[in-house]
């Protein structure tokens, strides 16, 4: 059975910094990304990372201040959030793609299992 658990939100001041944890059981994914919504924007993709090319790929508003990386011995996908801004503020979502691909995946259509969600509040 396929399970991802997200952890390490939090309420935190502008220019703080958080990482966020995913746990994985049940199988291995090529892809693995971070989403984030809130009331206003919708879900959208903030980090990718494709484990056939070992390749990321960041959206342009946290690129330079977020980092996605994945420890294979445990399982686990990161998202290290550097300088936190309040427009951070989001619900942050792990995700996992079943897709065979070396193309980057940034719709949220394209993954097939997500986390519960963790909550990121940044205040300034």
């Amino acid at each position: 059975q396929v399970q991802l658990v997200e952890s390490g939100g939090g309420l935190v001041q502008a220019g703080d910094s958080l990482r966020l944890s995913c746990t994985t059981s049940g199988r291995a994914f090529n892809t693995m990304a971070w989403f984030r919504q809130d009331p206003g924007k919708g879900r959208q993709f903030v980090a990718i990372l494709n484990t056939l090319t070992n390749k990321t790929y960041y959206a342009d508003s946290v690129k330079g201040r977020f980092t996605i990386s994945r420890d294979n011995a445990e399982n686990t996908l990161y998202l290290q959030m550097n300088n936190l801004q309040p427009e951070d503020t989001a619900v942050y979502f792990c995700a996992a793609s079943l897709k065979y691909t070396i193309v980057v995946l940034i719709s949220a259509s394209d993954y097939h299992y997500w986390g519960q969600g963790t909550q990121v509040t940044v205040s300034s």
